[in-house]
């Protein structure tokens, strides 16, 4: 079994489209990361890849095979639900079991294989225990152990560390690409959990409202998001967003803050005098000295100290709200008067009406837009 494809995949309920022309490839062995909030469509999306459910349009390819007419049990996927979906008359062991007992498996080989799986998910205590006697996040354990369990080629994950305790959610994080890798499953892994999908993903695809709005490694969608939403999405603390209009001067194009040179990439001389939305991740504003250059003046109201880093929250001189992060241990003032710098290669341009993002273009490009003049901001 190779990758997977969407190919203009629609799904309709009644009125409603759940996913409006889905196009989307997962290589073999790889793991994309479906990020969307509630109602997205993430679900249906597994679901019609498993078979549970067919499309109103387009084709649905497993290993360069048309599923079209494959019934469920043929597809050689394996799938953890959201609603865990557990066998309530088995135990936890004979749930975990059955894609191994399918698979004709012999009885120590078949012992060896769920309590391997079980011991990764640290519910190897609970294996004798009905469904009904599991705590939630042992119920949602279990399910991923059962996907898991027959090492299928195709994993589809349906948020399956949504109900499971902080500490183990941060542990899975680290030992389940591990897992994935050995197996070699092409992976779905559906999330809410920002952090989750970057941790997990190779890739990452964005759903919204039925459709994928961006596609990319999570580096990309953190530091080259598509939309204004997208950008809010991703980041803790939040990115900064600040209204601006840029203009140009004789070192290029800029944005105004408390009335100071704030420089944005040489690229971006083709947004001079349109109404935007400026992007500041707090990571990419530094305090600096009053004389360095592009220093921006700014009170600083208060400090929160996150574990490994600082976050400050500034105000400029126009009552515009900034937050700074900067690494725990690192000198910074806790109150009062101060000054911030940007970082020009990290600072995002989106366009104030469309929320699309305005990318830098080529250098000859970049020259011939800063021919235009803009008001400030």
């Amino acid at each position: 079994m190779g990758g997977i494809e969407l190919i203009d995949v629609t799904k309709r309920f009644k009125s409603d489209v759940a996913l409006d022309a889905v196009s989307l490839r997962v290589a073999e062995g790889e793991t994309l990361a479906l990020f969307g909030a509630s109602g997205a469509g993430k679900t249906v999306l597994l679901r019609l890849i498993a078979g549970v459910i067919e499309p109103d349009a387009g084709r649905i390819m497993l290993g360069g095979r048309d599923m079209a007419d494959v019934a469920p049990e043929e597809r050689g996927v394996g799938m953890a639900f959201q609603n865990f979906a557990l066998f309530p008359h088995m135990t936890a062991f004979d749930n975990i079991a059955a894609p191994l007992t399918a698979q004709r498996k012999g009885a120590a080989a078949l012992k060896a294989g769920v309590e391997a799986v079980a011991r990764l998910l640290k519910i190897d205590h609970v294996l004798d225990h009905a469904p009904r006697a599991l705590s939630n996040g042992q119920k949602q354990r279990t399910a991923l152990a059962r996907a898991l369990a027959g090492a299928p080629k195709v994993l589809l994950l349906d948020d399956p560390l949504r109900n499971v305790d902080a500490k183990l959610r941060f542990e899975m994080r680290l030992e389940l690409p591990r897992l994935l890798a050995a197996q070699g499953a092409t992976t779905i892994y559906v999330t809410q959990d920002y952090k989750e999908a970057m941790a997990l993903g190779h890739r990452i695809a964005v759903l919204e409202a039925g459709r994928i709005v961006q596609i990319g490694t999570p580096a990309e969608i953190y530091l080259a998001p598509a939309t204004l939403g997208i950008a809010q999405l991703f980041g803790d603390p939040a990115i900064n967003l600040l209204e601006v209009t840029p203009e140009t001067d004789a070192h290029g194009p800029l944005a105004r803050l408390s009335d100071m040179r704030a420089p944005l990439d040489p690229g971006l001389g083709h947004a001079v005098g349109r109404p935007c939305v400026l992007g500041l991740r707090p990571e990419a504003v530094r305090f600096a000295d009053a004389d360095a250059p592009g220093a921006i003046p700014v009170t600083v109201e208060a400090e929160t100290p996150l574990n490994e880093k600082v976050v400050s929250l500034t105000v400029t001189r126009r009552g515009r709200e900034i937050l700074v992060s900067r690494p725990a241990g690192a000198p910074g003032p806790a109150e009062g008067p101060a000054h911030i710098a940007i970082d020009a290669a990290h600072a995002l341009l989106f366009d104030r009406e469309t929320g699309a993002r305005i990318a830098p273009r080529a250098p000859d490009a970049a020259q011939r837009g800063t021919a235009k003049r803009g008001a400030a901001a």
